[in-house]
């Protein structure tokens, strides 16, 4: 009886396999989705708070690697709030522009808070490409990645046109005069460098959550974001519980 061989060539290389695993992540989601983005753009739009928000749930809180992560704040405050974001998402631009100056000033510059952000690539293509430019400014320079991160909400455009294009980040960048090498972000985005750090980031989001913006306080669960009373309620607990 022969052997059996592998035939290498057959075999998807290190980008291919980077590519499949991002097309089965959006193809699972595709249905989801446009009604999950449509129903939090509505909620911005209304502000109609249903229900509470807060999934602590049983059992233990979610565990994140944070020292990997994008962060504001002091690394030892008592605590932790990760925001699971696309950097399309109207619903996240709502959160930075109305809610995150408010923990800036309440909780973070007053060392309350350590703020940090995730990636969860769910409007469309651009997507992974804006997070792509977020990854190489932070692997670059960790703290231009907070201007980027606001400059890119402000310019903002909409959800159902491709815009995250190489030109327009590193144009954004340039313009921000973020101090970053453009010709490297530039190759970072169109390689897709750091696309293994962006599907490890969407695999865990996959699991945890089912839009965005999602908020962990602590490895608590948090999606009530336009409520900041209910927010500030979940910060003084979560206080109360690591004092």
């Amino acid at each position: 009886m022969m052997e059996a061989k592998l035939d290498r060539t057959k075999v998807p290389g290190r980008k291919q396999q980077r590519e499949l695993a991002r097309r089965k992540l959006q193809a699972r989601r595709q249905g989801l989705v446009l009604l999950t983005c449509f129903l939090a753009a509505a909620a911005v739009v209304v502000t109609v708070l249903l229900s509470p928000k807060l999934e602590s749930g049983a059992g233990m809180a979610i565990q994140f690697d944070y020292l990997s992560l994008p962060m504001l704040g002091s690394a030892d405050a008592p605590v932790k709030i990760v925001e699971f974001g696309d950097f399309k998402c109207p619903s996240c631009r709502y959160f930075s522009e109305k809610i995150k100056p408010r923990l800036m000033q309440d909780y973070i510059d007053q060392g309350i808070v350590s703020f940090y952000f995730i990636n969860h690539t769910i409007i469309g293509p651009d997507s992974f490409a804006a997070a792509m430019a977020g990854q190489s400014i932070y692997h670059q320079n960790q703290a231009e990645f907070w201007k980027f991160y606001n400059a890119i909400y402000t310019n903002q455009g909409d959800e159902r046109v491709e815009w995250a294009k190489p030109d327009f980040l590193v144009e954004l960048a340039r313009n921000e005069k973020l101090q970053v090498d453009y010709d490297k972000l530039r190759q970072d985005i169109e390689s897709e460098a750091f696309a293994d750090e962006v599907i490890a980031q969407n695999e865990k989001a996959e699991k945890l959550i089912t839009g965005t913006p999602t908020l962990f306080i602590n490895g608590k669960k948090f999606v009530d974001f336009t409520n900041y009373a209910a927010l500030q309620s979940e910060i003084t607990k979560a206080m109360k519980s690591t004092g």
